[in-house]
C-alpha cells in the first residue's frame, strides 16, 4: 500500500496529465492497477515506481502508468437506447440534409462503442431503399494499448457476449483462431486515434454526432466544462451529443438543449 504523500502526488499527476480525479482513499486501486508494471520496469514496489515517476519519468513509463489507470470496462450497445435513437431518429434526419455523416466516439476503449455504432449503421442502411449516405466513425482514447486492440477488432469469448445479441454476433463477426473478428463491412467505417480529452480537439475536424459516454464522471467540474465546451466547438450546426446514463451537462455548459424522443433523450447543439 502507498502512503498518503505518494498518493496525493500521484493524484495530482493524473489530474494534470489527463483530468482524471481519483478522490480520497483510493490507495488500493492505485496499488492494484500499478502492481503489474513493477516487473516490467524493475521496481521493487509501487512507492519506488511512483518515486521514479515523480523524479524523472520516461515517456514509456508515463504512458504505461496512464494506460493502467485509465483502462475501463466496456460492452457492446451499452445502455441500449442511444443506439435506438441513432438508428430511428438521428441517422434518418441527418441523411435527409447531409452528404455524409461523421461520428466521434470519445473514450472508445477497445472499440466496442464505435463498432456498435457501425453495426447500427449497417442495419439502418439495409432498411433504406434509397441512396445511402456514407458514415465515418472516429474512436479516440488516451490509452494506446486499448486502441491497438480496437484496430485489430478481435474479441475473445468473454468480451464478445457482453451486450451483444446472438443474431448480431452471427451477422457481424467471423470466427478466427484468436476469437471473433469484426467483419470488414463494419470495420472499414471506423478508425482509431490517440487523444487526451484535456487537449485541443481542433485537429479532429467537425462532427455530426459525438458519443462521450461514461467519461465525464471521472473528471473535475472544471475539466467537465472544458470537455463539453470543446465538443460543442467540434459539432456541426444541429449536431448531437450522447452522454452516459448517469451524466448531465448540468451547470457545466449552456451550449446544448435536450431532445426527447420515443426511445429516450439526447443532447443537441443549440442553434
Amino acid at each position: 500500500m502507498i502512503d498518503s504523500r505518494d498518493y496525493e502526488e500521484f493524484a495530482r499527476f493524473l489530474s494534470e496529465c489527463c483530468g482524471l480525479v481519483l478522490g480520497d482513499s483510493r490507495q488500493y486501486l492505485v496499488s492494484s492497477r500499478l502492481s503489474r508494471l513493477l516487473d516490467e520496469f524493475g521496481f521493487k514496489d509501487v512507492p519506488e515506481l511512483l518515486h521514479a515517476l515523480r523524479k524523472a519519468p520516461s515517456p514509456k513509463l508515463r504512458t504505461r502508468v496512464i494506460d493502467a489507470m485509465t483502462t475501463n470496462e466496456t460492452s457492446w450497445f451499452r445502455d441500449g437506447f442511444p443506439f435506438e435513437i441513432l438508428r430511428h431518429v438521428i441517422l434518418p434526419e441527418l441523411a435527409a440534409s447531409r452528404s455524409s455523416i461523421k461520428v466521434w466516439s470519445a473514450g472508445c476503449s477497445s472499440g466496442q462503442e464505435p463498432y456498435s455504432i457501425s453495426m447500427v449503421v449497417s442495419e439502418w442502411e439495409a432498411s433504406r431503399p434509397r441512396r445511402v449516405v456514407p458514415v465515418s466513425i472516429l474512436g479516440t482514447d488516451l490509452s494506446e494499448g486499448v486502441l491497438e486492440d480496437a484496430r485489430k477488432g478481435v474479441y475473445d469469448g468473454l468480451s464478445i457476449v457482453r451486450g451483444l445479441s446472438e443474431s448480431r454476433r452471427a451477422r457481424f463477426f467471423q470466427t478466427v483462431p484468436e476469437g471473433h473478428k469484426i467483419i470488414p463491412e463494419v470495420q472499414r467505417r471506423c478508425r482509431f486515434q490517440k487523444l487526451n480529452l484535456v487537449d485541443s480537439y481542433a485537429a479532429l475536424g467537425k462532427f455530426d454526432i459525438v458519443f462521450c459516454r461514461n467519461v465525464l464522471i471521472y473528471f473535475s467540474a472544471e475539466t467537465k466544462r472544458q470537455v463539453l465546451d470543446g465538443i460543442a466547438k467540434q459539432l456541426n450546426p444541429g449536431g448531437y451529443l450522447f452522454l452516459g446514463a448517469s451524466e448531465t451537462v448540468g451547470p457545466y455548459s449552456k451550449a446544448y438543449e435536450t431532445v426527447r424522443t420515443e426511445y429516450g433523450s439526447v443532447l443537441r447543439l443549440k442553434g
